[in-house]
């Protein structure tokens, strides 16, 4: 099926327009909003804290806990709010995507709390909630050893795209959607799934066109956080 521009207009390698700030949960001891398009997410994390109840501590590292979850308004028909599968299998992605940057070992017997919430949503939300995070966790004074950044790319008809809307999405029998996590030096990826069907060349052209949105993203997160130490 032959996709030959896209539904709003981008270049196939374009990511919509990105807005990002830090600090914006004042009792918070880090927090960040990032916006991607209509798509905004908002984190914010607490501590290093003792971990309650005892019996969870692990006395040789610390645990990062991550709670993602849509806004009952965030999309046009409503969603009922509390906790959805969806919601705990993204949870659990973002914990793996956000781990491998953060020496835990540092802080036995304690949690990090990672919240995240998006509250307009118009696709690629654990993509934009996860590079929110990774902001919070910066802000937070968090140990990181490389910042990360998340974008979604996909197969859209005949052709793979950066950063698919909800119409592109949805487009004829629906795309397939390949989330990406990647560090900013290392650019090892720290994300990589897969809904859909697709060869393997594709899947590597798909990391090679993630690391250019990531490589955008990381810009956008540094000038944030840039920003809120210059103000202080």
């Amino acid at each position: 099926m032959s996709y030959n521009k896209r539904l709003d207009g981008r270049k196939f390698d374009e990511v919509r327009k990105m807005h990002a700030k830090v600090g914006i949960i004042k009792r918070a001891d880090g927090s960040a909003m990032f916006q991607i398009g209509d798509t905004i997410a908002l984190a914010a994390v607490y501590g290093p804290r003792e971990l309650h109840p005892k019996f969870l501590q692990n006395p040789e590292r610390g645990v990062l806990r991550c709670n993602y979850d849509m806004a009952s308004f965030s999309v046009t028909e409503r969603k009922k709010p509390g906790p959805t599968r969806r919601s705990t299998e993204i949870s659990l992605v973002t914990e793996k995507a956000l781990a491998s940057v953060i020496d835990l070992d540092l802080f036995p017997n304690t949690v990090i709390d990672v919240f995240i919430v998006i509250t307009q949503a118009n696709a690629g939300t654990r993509c934009a909630g996860i590079s929110a995070a990774a902001m919070a966790l910066a802000h937070a004074g968090i140990p990181m050893k490389d910042m990360v950044a998340a974008i979604s790319v996909g197969k859209v008809g005949d052709k793979i795209v950066i950063d698919l809307d909800k119409e592109e999405e949805d487009f004829e029998e629906g795309a397939t959607d390949i989330p990406v996590a990647m560090t900013a030096r290392g650019k090892e990826v720290t994300l990589l799934q897969l809904d859909g069907d697709v060869t393997k060349d594709e899947v590597m052209e798909a990391i090679k066109v993630a690391k250019k949105g990531c490589d955008e993203i990381h810009k956008i997160q540094t000038k944030a956080l840039k920003e809120i130490y210059k103000n202080e």
